[in-house]
């Protein structure tokens, strides 16, 4: 059964950083693009980061335009792991954060993590 783990949220001042982690178990995805998304309240699910290795240790990366400049998402292949560090945080990223695996199309994904809080006071 795979099972994707998120945890690093929290509440942090404007201006902060904060690193989320995904743990994955239950299946490796070393070929799969793996990322994260967020829902704010009243709004829909988006986007934010994905993450893809396209041979040996290349990777492929993509972001939300909203977040280029202030986030970074990477693996670890190893512990089969997913994270995303956030800097210079507004309080318009205050969110729930989910980690995604098996990502495909714009907003869709084979499985989720159950979220983790983000908030981003002024």
């Amino acid at each position: 059964q795979v099972q994707l783990v998120e945890s690093g949220g929290g509440l942090v001042q404007a201006g902060g950083s904060l690193r989320l982690s995904c743990a994955a178990s239950g299946r490796t995805f070393s070929t799969s693009t793996m990322g994260w998304f967020r829902q704010a309240p009243g709004k829909e699910r988006e986007f934010v980061a994905s993450v893809r290795r396209i041979g040996g240790s290349t990777y492929y990366t993509d972001y939300a335009d909203s977040v280029k400049g202030r986030f970074t998402v990477s693996r670890d292949h190893a512990k089969n792991t997913l994270s995303l560090q956030m800097n210079s945080l507004k309080p318009e990223d205050t969110a729930v954060y989910y980690c995604a695996a098996d990502v495909y199309g714009t907003n869709r994904a084979a499985y989720w993590g159950q979220g983790t809080q983000v908030t981003v006071s002024s």
